[in-house]
């Protein structure tokens, strides 16, 4: 019971924080606008570990590898410790479990980056129809906007409503269950197999 307390913790402690370090990645990449407060409480909130790492890890092509670097390494901390916890019986000194614990990380960044992008898409469609001029709407648009433009081309407006967010979001879901799912658990089976 302890131990299943303690990973809900880790879990969703870490994951928020890894939440926040994607969208501090995503903004920038994104060039979004920073003068929206959540843009600056992801920041203030990062900034922690992210400024001090970026001393030891510069920026790869302009992208900010630092944060990308710390959210990977985070997913890898909070698995090996989920591992830990674990009532299965599993050698994380292994090479397949080390490769486990890389490929599950890296799945958690993907499963946590498509969260984040239906979050975004969802509230930005809310707020398209109570509160169009939303101040947070710029920086919703600039993180979607690669995503949603594609489709717009595709699917046209019916009766002036935007049907694309909604196509978007069943992309998102469809990807979320049948393809990182079954992944994630695959590469749990091997870990604990192994």
């Amino acid at each position: 019971m302890f131990a299943e307390a303690l990973s809900f913790l880790v879990r969703n402690l870490v994951s928020f924080l890894i939440l926040n370090l994607l969208l501090r990645f995503y903004l920038q990449l994104a060039r979004a606008p920073f003068g929206h407060p959540l843009a600056q409480f992801t920041v203030k909130l990062t900034n922690f570990a992210v400024l001090p790492l970026r001393k030891w890890v510069g920026s790869i092509g302009g992208y900010d590898t630092a944060t990308l670097l710390l959210a990977w390494l985070s997913a890898l901390l909070m698995h090996f410790v989920l591992l830990l916890l674990s009532p299965w019986p599993i050698n994380l000194l292994t090479p397949v479990a080390a490769i486990g614990l890389v490929m599950l990380s890296l799945v958690e960044l993907m499963r946590l980056s498509l969260y984040l992008l239906f979050a975004t898409v969802l509230v930005q469609a809310v707020l398209s129809w109570v509160s169009p001029y939303n101040p947070l709407s710029p920086m919703l648009d600039a993180i979607s906007r690669p995503f949603l433009s594609p489709l717009r081309k595709l699917i046209p407006t019916i009766g002036g409503i935007d049907l694309s967010p909604m196509v978007l979001l069943l992309i998102l879901q469809m990807m979320l269950q049948f393809a990182l799912a079954p992944i994630e658990q695959g590469v749990f089976q091997y870990i604990v197999i192994a």
